[in-house]
């Protein structure tokens, strides 16, 4: 009776082992993923997208991501002045498909860790220590651009493609932001009256210039001034004397002597 149940019992044990067996002798790989298979602990080959087969028990399989992916950095550095920042990169990596098997060998399966974050950390702590902290803050663009073509040109001797590096955040001490703060407002400051100043000159020139043209104005008039103007413009005012002349002489004529009228007739 005992044997019987025995024996019962071991048909589904068994019919489950080799169930899970076949389940694992196959794998899928997903699209934009490399699959590489060892056989105790050896390389074999490498499939792409699709389900493949592998001896269970004897072959594992190690996946990597052919699509773009993201690292996060963070690490601290000095300035040529020797001021401290703390930064976080993004680097958007990625590698090929006819890579996968080398890069495996070579640099393993953790080649973010051992290879793509340190050399991104010295690489940028080099090109940061040429730049004064005054400049990476007012021209962080051209950092960006030499820590991008450094780490490209780099990486890709190791076969690892580099298609972007950002910095998303750079910080300095507090101390030294106000200080740099304190300076901008300054040069605004010194650059305001400056303005001012200029102001002010163009202003006393265009007033000396006024002044030059009124006298030179004056000179030309002394200049035209002649005894014949003078007589004619005697004449012009005795003329609008006559003009504005009623016709009724003065009752007195010379120093105090009465006028004598004559009356017509008589």
């Amino acid at each position: 009776m005992e044997k019987d149940f025995s024996g019962k019992l071991l048909v589904p044990v068994v019919a489950v082992a080799a169930a899970v067996l076949a389940f694992s002798a196959f794998f899928i790989v997903p699209p934009g993923e490399v699959a590489i298979k060892t056989r105790l602990g050896a390389i074999v080959d490498s499939y792409s997208e699709g389900l493949h087969f592998k001896l269970p028990l004897v072959e594992s399989i190690i996946k990597f991501s052919i699509q773009i992916q993201r690292a996060d950095i963070k690490t601290q550095a000095f300035s040529k002045d020797l001021q401290t920042m703390n930064v976080h990169l993004v680097v958007n990596h990625r590698i090929q498909k006819g890579t996968a098997v080398s890069i495996y060998r070579n640099l393993g399966p953790s080649y973010v860790e051992t290879v793509v974050d340190p050399t991104v950390q010295e690489i940028f702590k080099s090109i940061a220590a040429k730049f004064s902290a005054e400049r990476i803050i007012a021209d962080r663009n051209i950092l960006v651009e030499e820590i991008n073509l450094n780490a490209k040109e780099k990486l890709m001797k190791q076969e690892i493609i580099v298609t972007d590096i950002s910095v998303v955040d750079l910080d300095f001490t507090e101390q030294f932001l106000k200080a740099v703060e304190d300076k901008q407002v300054a040069d605004q400051q010194a650059q305001m009256a400056g303005k001012l100043v200029e102001k002010a000159k163009r202003d006393a020139e265009q007033q000396i210039a006024k002044s030059r043209g009124e006298a030179e104005a004056l000179r030309m008039q002394r200049e035209q001034v002649t005894p014949s103007l003078i007589e004619l413009r005697k004449v012009d005012a005795q003329l609008k004397a006559i003009e504005k002349w009623n016709g009724v002489l003065p009752g007195y004529v010379g120093a105090g002597l009465p006028f004598i009228s004559i009356e017509k007739g008589k």
